[in-house]
């Protein structure tokens, strides 16, 4: 599946789906934001006022169609210690900060960067957040009374069973109205949306954060805003291959990185805390249809709207059908095939895998999780390689050869060195081969140095033969 272009024949068709996707989106979104403004010690109005900009924005600067970004649970992790230490105004001018940042990395097209997160990682990255969104409901569930739970066990049976009777309609919006009827008219005694905390009243408006414009305001935000554009960086392009794999499409990280800059900006000049993809939200929009920009247009835009528009009948939808509807997302996000690759799959890879999501879950931290994940990925990897060089010597007459196979780098150096055998070398004719061998770095080359140095050391006629040129002109720049 691809976000293609729609002929004309079918655009009210896509524009409909598009819509009914985004509204799906939008409906996600609400307790979450809500949910993360609180971690972030702000008021829920400024996580909604941040989700209504940043979606309308990068609907048309990011890189990546389909996706959902707004006021996410990662940044407001980040952001907490800063309002409390210095307040909101300070989190606006950190949100500037960051967005300037992520506008940098973009134009740099540091996005490389990531193609050091293997494919373990990410699917440790998509199972614990799976996790993390399921576990976000239990304190909605466990606090429940029985008229919730029955109505979310009903919003679970209306999502999963709809579809069989209409597909035109997104099941979990048929979850929400119904379950929001049955609440209305049967004086339900569960919670609801107006409890989550203050709606917005108005449209946000532009200003600039009330902080001197000084070096000591900059030395305050400067260390905030670094971790929170590098935290919606990462949780932003996770989200991107999450949906490059849900639609098998491609999409512009570089464009995402600083399509996320200027959204972020313009989302802390309206009040709004900074924000990232939403992979839950998302992934929803995803699998009800949402392939193009419009959905993440619509997603923002239906926010205020129902937050303005539609405040009085938003704030009596009931906890329970929005819990139904991120249970059902949690359980199509988690990869179930990851299961059965446990059995396939290599050791070491399903470790780094399993550590993504314990870290993740643990801290309630994506960055830690594939900050974790990368780094054993790539201890794993250099071990992995070390481990196949091989150095094998043959004898003949007064003459040894040294055949050596494989790459030398700083983790496979000291194999290298001891490989060499200097008993009984002394006035001998050695030669390494090196056809088979590649030299990476500095390390290597003084591995090499000191090879060479060991064989002089014992009076040995040392020849150097198949040095390619890569290593060579490696050596050259090292050595004198």
């Amino acid at each position: 599946m691809t976000s293609v272009k729609s002929p004309k024949a079918k655009l009210p068709v896509y524009v409909t789906r598009e819509l009914l996707a985004g509204m799906v989106a939008t409906f996600a979104l609400i307790p979450e934001v809500i949910a993360f403004s609180s971690v972030a010690g702000i008021d829920p109005q400024v996580g909604l006022y941040a989700s209504f900009v940043i979606g309308l924005v990068i609907a048309f600067s990011g890189g990546r169609s389909a996706m959902i970004s707004a006021a996410a649970g990662s940044v407001a992790l980040v952001a907490a210690a800063l309002v409390h230490s210095h307040g909101l105004q300070y989190l606006l001018a950190a949100g500037i900060l960051a967005g300037v940042f992520q506008i940098l990395f973009g134009l740099l097209r540091l996005s490389i960067l990531m193609r050091f997160v293997a494919r373990p990682v990410r699917t440790g990255f998509v199972n614990a957040l799976a996790i993390l969104i399921f576990s976000a409901q239990l304190p909605q569930i466990l606090g429940a009374n029985t008229q919730g739970l029955i109505l979310i066990g009903l919003g679970l049976v209306i999502i999963y069973a709809a579809p069989r009777l209409i597909r035109s309609i997104p099941s979990p919006l048929i979850a929400i109205v119904l379950l929001t009827l049955i609440s209305h008219f049967f004086h339900l005694q569960v919670k609801t949306v107006a409890e989550l905390g203050q709606l917005p009243l108005t449209l946000p408006h532009w200003a600039l954060p009330d902080v001197p414009h000084n070096w000591q305001t900059l030395q305050i935000i400067l260390m905030p805003a670094l971790a929170i554009a590098m935290v919606g960086l990462l949780e932003s392009i996770m989200t991107a291959f999450v949906v490059d794999d849900l639609t098998d499409s491609g999409s512009d990280k570089d464009r995402e990185s600083w399509g996320l800059g200027i959204a972020n900006i313009a989302a802390s000049l309206f009040g709004g805390i900074a924000g990232c993809g939403m992979i839950g939200q998302t992934v929803g929009n995803v699998r009800y249809g949402g392939r193009g920009r419009l959905s993440t247009f619509a997603a923002g835009l239906f926010l205020m709207i129902f937050m303005l528009g539609l405040r009085s009948w938003v704030s009596e939808i009931p906890v329970a059908a929005l819990v139904a509807v991120m249970v059902m997302v949690s359980i199509s996000t988690f990869n179930w095939q990851s299961f059965l690759d446990i059995k396939r799959q290599p050791k070491l890879s399903i470790i780094v895998m399993i550590a993504t999501v314990l870290v993740t879950v643990l801290t309630h931290n994506l960055a830690a999780g594939v900050i974790v994940g990368v780094l054993l990925s790539s201890l794993f990897f250099a071990f992995k390689i070390a481990s196949l060089i091989k150095v094998k010597a043959v004898d003949e007459e007064n003459k040894r050869i040294y055949q050596v196979r494989g790459q030398v780098f700083y983790a496979s150096a000291d194999m290298f060195i001891d490989a060499f055998d200097m008993k009984d070398i002394e006035g001998r004719s050695v030669t390494i081969d090196l056809t088979h061998a590649h030299l990476w770095d500095v390390t290597a080359v003084e591995a090499f140095q000191k090879v060479q140095e060991r064989f002089s050391h014992h009076k040995a006629e040392l020849t150097v033969i198949g040095l390619n040129k890569a290593s060579s002109v490696l050596i050259d720049k090292l050595t004198d």
